[in-house]
């Protein structure tokens, strides 16, 4: 009797137990999960940041004398803002936002050259063309000063035509180049031609040729386009950037590292409000220096961090 009655005392603490131990991790998994969002939280942050982003950008662009694109890249796993936990927020793509007007087409200016830049690694990646030519003087002063020789050159000997089917093919604008008028193009073109310099996607698909694209690009000598707005946003962002000027036009297609590791696509182009030379450009510094701070800013940081704690 007496040992019947132990057994089931032993049954009875092993229930009791068990079921500690059942609600003692229920506990422990559900505090966890409240610190996380759900997709639901992040999502309706997003697009209260979008909303804003693209609020902005309706207002630069109403008299249609600015494009503007903007696509977030999100941050590098080895970087700081890689590592947080408020990484996911700012997943590629998750924040991206277009002026109205960013798939109308505007003279291009010297942003062309991207293009250009694009066929050349196409054609080296096929071998028809040899990897030296990005090594030539008139190559790195097409990047670094925008010098026209060069791609003037190159469209007249490869073929404007063939450029332009190359871009088709990649799924841009394809009408860039035509006889009798300057080249034109989208913001949004420009943008996705640099969203592929920045990913390694084809025709950046052999790293050594895209690192020496955005070697040149970096250290081109116009500045004070978007890599100056950047700055002005957040002290020791950087940027990879080609410009343009033609006319009133004035056009700046940028791939900024701010210092936290995080990275974005901007490509402005602007004309009109009696710009010349490179009058234009403190505008296009203003408008990267609002953009950044509605994503990236203070105000914005501080409600993503609540979010995540």
């Amino acid at each position: 009797m007496i040992a019947m009655l132990k057994r089931r005392v032993k049954r009875l603490l092993m229930s009791v137990m068990t079921v500690l131990i059942f609600f003692v991790g229920v506990g422990s998994f559900g505090i966890g999960a409240l610190a996380a969002p759900t997709s639901q939280q992040v999502k309706a942050q997003q697009q209260v940041v979008k909303k804003q982003l693209q609020s902005y950008l309706n207002k630069v662009s109403q008299d249609k004398t600015a494009s503007v694109a903007f696509y977030n890249l999100g941050a590098q796993s080895d970087t700081v803002a890689g590592q947080t936990a408020s990484a996911p927020f700012y997943k590629s793509g998750a924040l991206a936002v277009y002026s109205p007007n960013a798939h109308k087409t505007y003279t291009s200016a010297s942003t062309y050259k991207l293009f250009i830049i694009a066929n050349i690694c196409a054609r080296i990646d096929a071998g028809t063309l040899n990897k030296k030519v990005l090594r030539s003087s008139g190559f790195e002063q097409m990047i670094l000063h925008s010098r026209n020789e060069f791609a003037e050159n190159y469209l007249k000997t490869y073929g404007a035509a063939k450029v332009n089917l190359f871009l088709r093919k990649l799924g841009l604008y394809s009408y860039v180049f035509a006889s009798n008028r300057a080249a034109r193009t989208t913001a949004a073109s420009l943008s996705s031609i640099m969203r592929r310099l920045d990913q390694g996607k084809y025709p950046f698909d052999n790293a050594s040729n895209r690192q020496r694209v955005l070697s040149l690009m970096q250290r081109q000598v116009y500045r004070s386009g978007i890599p100056k707005g950047a700055a002005q946003a957040m002290q020791g962002a950087r940027a990879a950037d080609k410009v343009g000027w033609l006319w009133s036009y004035n056009n700046d297609a940028a791939i900024v590292t701010l210092p936290n590791g995080q990275r974005y696509v901007l490509v402005v182009m602007t004309h009109g409000h009696g710009q010349h030379g490179f009058s234009g450009f403190p505008r296009i510094a203003t408008i990267t220096k609002n953009v950044q701070k509605i994503v990236y800013g203070g105000t914005t940081t501080s409600k993503i961090q609540l979010l995540y704690e």
